[in-house]
């Protein structure tokens, strides 16, 4: 299969709109109304506190997105200094301009930063943490799937060189792609693994406590998914022979399960006690 796209949608003046960039946008609109949704179907918050959460944590995962792809391309540059020469990578401590702006953001980053953000938010707020990320955990994961959208248009995060009848080859000068030949289509089976895993998520509902525990179901299963994708992805090691986030994928591991199997409980059917439709006072 070819992907011909040209990785910029259309240019306004000066500035080049990206598909990657559209999709993105896409993810966090899409995130903004499933929680204005779960508002109106009765979650215990208010318009004004999902709105203050997103001011909080679209800033905050952003920042840290970009965060980590510069450290991941610092470590890199250290370690393969000839990658840098060669343009490869970007050692932003030679080149500190660079680090703000450009291409280069993490899905990790993007969501450990938002969590971040939101958990700091809650906290100054009152609101319960735990209740709100298990009201989100599901809609990250479609994100997820949104935003892998445009990496496949955008030409980036292709897996390694396969003779499979379904390997993609990107076609296009401008692509991030162009050039890698016939490649594992990596950032599709993404998509289908986070839709799969927002039907688990959706099923899990209301059946694990204590709060934020589908939560940490989410990035659990995303860490565990990341460290065998990577296997097949294209990149450079950042630690031994693993990538950036395979090694974030194994720390966040060794937190979430212990934390799980000895605080989760699953929660019978007749325990199950969804709250009023027009109850909107704000869990604290």
């Amino acid at each position: 299969m070819q992907i011909g796209v040209n990785r910029i949608a259309f240019e306004l003046g000066s500035v080049a709109i990206s598909w990657y960039g559209i999709f993105i946008a896409l993810a966090v609109i899409w995130l903004i109304f499933w929680m204005w949704w779960r508002v109106r179907k009765g979650a215990k918050l208010s318009l004004d506190t999902v709105l203050s959460m997103a001011l909080v944590g679209i800033p905050s995962g952003i920042i840290f997105a970009r965060l980590l792809h510069v450290v991941d391309n610092i470590v890199i540059a250290r370690l393969h200094p000839e990658l840098a020469i060669t343009g490869q990578v970007i050692d932003y401590l030679r080149e500190p301009s660079k680090i703000i702006g450009g291409d280069g953001l993490t899905i990790y980053g993007a969501v450990l930063g938002a969590s971040l953000g939101i958990w700091i938010y809650c906290k100054i707020a009152k609101v319960k943490i735990g209740y709100v990320f298990d009201l989100v955990a599901p809609a990250i994961v479609v994100a997820q799937a949104i935003g892998r959208v445009g990496c496949t248009l955008n030409g980036c995060c292709y897996g390694s060189p396969t003779t499979l009848p379904w390997g993609i080859e990107y076609t296009n000068p401008n692509s991030f792609g162009f050039g890698a030949g016939v490649v594992h289509p990596t950032t599709i089976y993404e998509i289908i693994f986070c839709l799969i895993l927002f039907v688990v998520l959706l099923k899990l509902r209301g059946r694990l406590k204590p709060d934020g525990t589908l939560y940490l179901v989410y990035l659990s299963a995303y860490s565990a998914w990341r460290i065998g994708i990577d296997f097949l992805r294209e990149g450079q090691p950042f630690l031994a022979s693993l990538h950036q986030a395979q090694v974030i994928g194994f720390i966040v591991l060794l937190i979430t399960l212990p934390w799980m199997i000895n605080h989760t409980r699953w929660v019978k059917k007749e325990e199950l006690a969804p709250p009023a439709p027009d109850d909107k006072t704000e869990l604290a």
